[in-house]
């Protein structure tokens, strides 16, 4: 029906004859002349309508209003001087038509159809063909077409094979709660959809496929935030014969891959890389922003020399103490610095001392600190006069919880992040395992596949668990034990992770008994690649990497619902299909369930 897109005619089509199509984005009547401005995912071009070059189409060209779909044919034709718009590609030329074609007309719109749009994100999300037409979203959509390109391209040039795993598997404990499908045809069973395909990649390893990779849909049924969908989309591989280096290596080069073709940019590598605990001592999180070097810092030497019974009494209870400095903040009123105060409370802290720097030290806690702790608190925390000292006393969890949310915060106000800057990091030397307040029990940091280090085996396998009394006395030991695992970082968003596995099933069978997975348990969740170990497993490795996310941070958005051409609200509902919904109960009858739960129309 065409044969140029509206986006790409330029001053080298002027004189030829053209046809276009798209939806009307404007319209415009200077009584003889018609203008509209016509729009396809490639761009707009203008086309005018002169009653003496074709009066029929002049006259039809009246009832046109916007996101009517046309179709026109026309002459390429330069603008006249001093009517161009250098703010679009198209902007130079103009198509003056000989023949218009309504293909169909659009009925009054929700919204309008631009970028800065007032419309909430529901009714949005309910005509979501309509807010697709956005160029902005269009924009991302192409974007991500564009990075799973580059991925494909990247992988299949380094011998990688690209492989399906089931959709429909076998539910196991892997931290989030599973979506379950019913069997109709194996009553009282049920599938899983997977949470990832960790097992099935692993199998084929063990199958002597060697490179593995997938741009493969995930379900999880967990409470949802701006980062997180319940069906999300990952970059899955896997390796066999490798370690951590050939992993994060591949990735780095993929990522310079990435950059290069979608935005035009040069990474540098190699990433830089920090352990787990140097990550969490400084910027109290594993997935630190290191666009901007407002650092936390440990001040329990110091304060330990007060008489602030607030901090001493964390201290007397094994608690830190660490602070931040706000540079440029001590004008802050009560208010703000309240404000601050609920912020980390949300994170269990139980409030925030804080010090102004203004021709001397400004609080009420002051008092209770020598002039001498006082200055070596300013001098730890690098502060000059006008700067606010803010601090956390409590366990190590809530102050790193509290400060690294405040550190992202005073990143924004204080204006320290450069939004076109992407900084990448390697987060290694993970604790094998983390404990569970709420259960009781070590559960893996990352999951129960994940290979200790080398040096860590032995200790591993050296852990009784025949009675509490000893089990009690290996706790120690939980903590030292360090993961063969990895995560990429970009931008303070965790935007990948992965291990290198086990490969022997006399370890594995260990790690289920350190995390209370019984051998029954483990036989009948696990069985298969437990069985499957036994015959010549290679070492292997790999990683994913959320795709959803990692194109978020691309385009510069601030959700991943901007980035998934139909995504789902915080609640999981898809304003545009309406799913989920109630299903005819003769369906019902046939998977054998039966719902007690009263449901709402």
């Amino acid at each position: 029906m065409r044969d140029k897109w509206c986006g790409e005619i330029n001053e080298s089509h002027v004189g030829l004859n053209a046809s276009i199509a798209g939806w009307v984005n404007s319209r415009r009547d200077h009584g003889g002349l018609i203008f509209i401005d016509l729009r396809d995912r490639s761009g707009i071009v203008q086309v005018v309508f002169n009653p003496e070059i074709d009066a029929k189409a002049h006259e039809l060209a009246h009832k046109i209003r916007n996101e009517y779909v046309l179709l026109i044919k026309g002459e390429v034709r330069k603008r006249p001087s001093g009517t161009e718009n250098p703010s679009i590609p198209t902007g130079g030329v103009e198509v003056i038509t000989k023949e218009l074609k309504i293909l169909n007309e659009c009925k009054p719109l929700p919204f309008m159809i631009e970028d800065e749009t007032d419309a909430g994100e529901f009714l949005r999300l309910k005509h979501r063909y309509l807010d697709m037409r956005r160029p902005l979203i269009q924009r991302n959509i192409i974007l991500r077409h564009k990075t799973t390109k580059a991925v494909r391209n990247y992988l299949n040039l380094n011998e990688f094979l690209e492989i399906e795993t089931p959709v429909l598997t076998k539910s196991t404990p892997e931290g989030a709660r599973d979506y379950l499908v019913p069997s109709r045809l194996n009553p009282g069973h049920f599938y899983a959809l997977p949470q990832s395909p960790q097992l099935f990649k692993q199998i084929l390893m063990i199958s002597g496929l060697e490179r593995y990779y997938q741009i493969v849909k995930c379900f999880r049924d967990e409470d949802l935030r701006a980062d997180r969908q319940p069906e999300f989309t990952q970059i899955d591989l896997e390796m066999s014969f490798v370690v951590e280096e050939d992993v994060m290596r591949l990735i780095e080069e993929m990522m310079k891959c990435i950059f290069k073709d979608v935005l035009e940019q040069e990474l540098i590598t190699p990433f830089i890389r920090l352990s787990y605990k140097e990550a969490i001592d400084r910027f109290g999180t594993d997935k630190p922003d290191l666009r901007f070097s407002l650092e936390l810092e440990d001040v329990r030497d110091i304060v330990k020399n007060s008489s602030f019974q607030v901090f001493l009494d964390v201290l007397s209870k094994g608690g830190i103490v660490k602070g931040i400095n706000a540079k440029g903040c001590a004008g802050y009123s009560r208010k703000e610095i309240d404000d601050l105060t609920q912020e980390v409370k949300t994170f269990g802290a139980k409030g925030l001392a804080w010090i102004k720097i203004k021709n001397g030290f400004e609080s009420p806690i002051t008092k209770f600190f020598p002039a001498e702790t006082l200055k070596k608190l300013a001098d730890k925390l690098e502060a000059e006069d006008g700067d606010l000292l803010l601090f956390v006393a409590d366990t190590e969890k809530v102050v790193n919880d509290s400060l690294a949310r405040l550190r992202n915060e005073f990143g924004k106000r204080l204006n320290l992040i450069k939004d076109s800057e992407y900084k990448f990091a390697w987060i290694t030397d993970f604790p094998l395992l983390e404990w569970n307040d709420e259960e009781k029990r070590y559960e893996a940091m990352h999951h129960p596949f994940t290979s200790p280090r080398e040096e860590d085996i032995e200790k591993l396998l050296s852990l009784d668990f025949s009675n509490l009394e000893l089990f009690t006395a290996h706790c120690s030991l939980f903590t030292a034990l360090k993961a063969r695992a990895y995560d990429i970082v970009l931008n303070g968003h965790e935007i990948g992770g992965g291990s290198i596995r086990i490969n022997r099933r006399y370890i594995q069978n260990k790690m289920f008994e350190v995390l209370g997975i019984s051998h029954r348990e483990a036989e009948e969740k696990f069985g298969f690649l437990l069985e499957a170990l036994d015959y010549g497993a290679p070492p292997h490795g790999g990683i994913a990497l959320g795709l959803d996310r990692l194109v978020m941070i691309l385009t510069g958005e601030n959700s991943i619902r901007d980035v998934i051409a139909f995504p789902k609200t915080q609640k999981a509902v898809c304003p545009l299909s309406n799913a989920p919904s109630i299903v005819d109960e003769k369906q019902i009858k046939e998977l054998n369930i039966k719902i007690d739960a009263k449901i709402d129309e």
